[in-house]
């Protein structure tokens, strides 16, 4: 597991803005097709679930932006 993950490190380290944009496409789409397969009287459920996974992992990636963001104004 550790060499799974000094791996994904290594690739972001090598990715621009536009590696990341592709690959959320790709989780979007991935997750459209997941959610095709799920009978109609499960899909309020699993709404229900995406949004909150959705806000578990929003926020802190936005947090972190807003930190950065904030960091590169001061120092300018």
């Amino acid at each position: 597991m550790k060499k799974l993950l000094w791996r994904a490190d290594k690739y972001l380290q090598k990715s621009d803005w536009k590696d990341m944009a592709m690959l959320k496409f790709c989780l979007f789409s991935i997750g459209l097709l997941a959610g095709m397969q799920i009978p109609a009287r499960n899909k309020k459920k699993a709404g229900v679930m995406a949004f909150f996974v959705f806000l578990i992992t929003y926020v802190p990636l936005m947090a972190k932006f807003i930190g950065i963001v904030m960091e590169k104004e001061e120092t300018s």
